[in-house]
């Protein structure tokens, strides 16, 4: 595991591993990644936003554990495009298969739970 912390922080200092890859082909991951840094900031910008200015919900804490969970899975996102982005690259380097990822699938499903969250809070205001 330290290994790999390592080749995120300083990755000309570690041993190259494998061919060169088409500079096309690492630009086009490095795309990715900033893709995926974008989702995070906006993940976190949301959490920052729900904190201020989303009005008090009629569950107790709810608009705090919204802004909370956008938060931290903001940093969870910016982490894993990291983490992905050195993989992708160290494939294309040594001509493996790249990486599969079940992120974007459990992504999806944790962001369509939280709007299906909001969404009942939002009834349940109306109809008080």
């Amino acid at each position: 595991m330290l290994g790999g912390l390592r080749q995120w922080f300083d990755p000309e200092k570690q041993p190259t591993v494998g061919r060169t890859p088409d500079y096309r082909f690492s630009l086009a991951n490095e795309r990715t990644f900033l893709a995926w840094i974008r989702t995070g900031l906006a993940l976190i910008a949301g959490g920052l936003a729900c904190a201020q200015f989303l009005p008090p919900l009629p569950v107790a804490y709810l608009r705090e554990v919204i802004a909370i969970a956008l938060l931290l899975l903001g940093g969870m996102v910016a982490l894993r495009a990291v983490d992905h982005w050195a993989r992708t690259e160290r494939a294309m380097r040594l001509g493996r298969e790249l990486p599969g990822s079940k992120f974007p699938a459990i992504l999806a499903i944790v962001v369509a739970a939280g709007a299906l969250l909001l969404v009942v809070a939002v009834v349940i205001k109306a109809v008080e």
